[in-house]
């Protein structure tokens, strides 16, 4: 049987994987923070006796958009966008260190800063907890400070910063809690580049039109894939036909 069926069969394939991407990506067009997913295919080689006239493609999504979405004023004392290129440093569910631009944070009843996922949010020395209060503040170079219960207005603690990141876009890939980490493993340095715009929020930067006609055109080669896969078996079928002739 010629090869076309194995590689057509394996495109099908891929092309399932990377429409879940896109839906993925769909779903999230209205998530705040949210980095669209990228589907990357590379191409390899049939390996076997004979002549290698035949390569296939993979899709690998372990990449992300760092295009910027659309920053909105939300003027909720909690809500924080990253201005600029750069991320939010958080503790991800295996106690590692990583990184996302959500910026919708919130206080759980420990006093504990968490993200709207609830992950915590690393300051220089680890999660932040935040005491009881009668007002919070969080200034541009992530410096939180409040006003102690029963304390005159114009006073004021800081109690913690908000780590900020900014390693070169390279060094990071997406994982599939969402979150960004180093790719060598490590955690990456503070950055005093990065600042926050308080009372506001970075939208997903995904374009909802894109994915749509995305989504229509992954259907489209799914659909000649599968045609591929019957003209061949009818292809064979007829050669199988006429060696019964002789």
């Amino acid at each position: 049987m010629d090869r076309v069926v194995f590689v057509i069969g394996n495109a099908g394939k891929q092309l399932l994987q990377a429409q879940a991407v896109n839906a993925n990506n769909l779903a999230n067009a209205t998530t705040n923070g949210f980095q669209a997913e990228m589907a990357k295919f590379s191409s390899r080689a049939v390996s076997g006796a004979g002549f290698q006239s035949r390569v296939f493609a993979v899709a690998e999504n372990n990449s992300a958009s760092f295009a910027k979405g659309e920053i909105q004023r939300t003027g909720r004392t909690l809500d924080v966008a990253v201005n600029g290129n750069g991320w939010i440093a958080v503790q991800a569910a295996d106690g590692n260190e990583a990184y996302t631009r959500a910026g919708n944070l919130h206080v759980d009843i420990n006093g504990q800063l968490l993200t709207r996922s609830d992950y915590p949010v690393l300051g220089d020395s680890g999660p932040i907890v935040i005491p009881d209060n009668q007002k919070l503040e969080i200034g541009s170079d992530g410096t939180i400070s409040v006003r102690p219960l029963g304390q005159q207005p114009n006073t004021l603690a800081e109690v913690g910063r908000i780590k900020m990141v900014s390693p070169d876009k390279d060094e990071l890939e997406k994982g599939p809690d969402g979150l960004l980490r180093m790719r060598n493993g490590r955690d990456a340095e503070a950055s005093t580049d990065v600042s926050l715009i308080s009372g506001a929020l970075e939208g997903s930067n995904v374009n909802g039109v894109e994915a749509m006609v995305n989504m229509i055109g992954l259907a489209r080669m799914f659909d000649v894939s599968v045609k591929i896969m019957s003209t061949a078996k009818e292809m064979d079928e007829r050669t199988t036909q006429i060696m019964n002739l002789g």
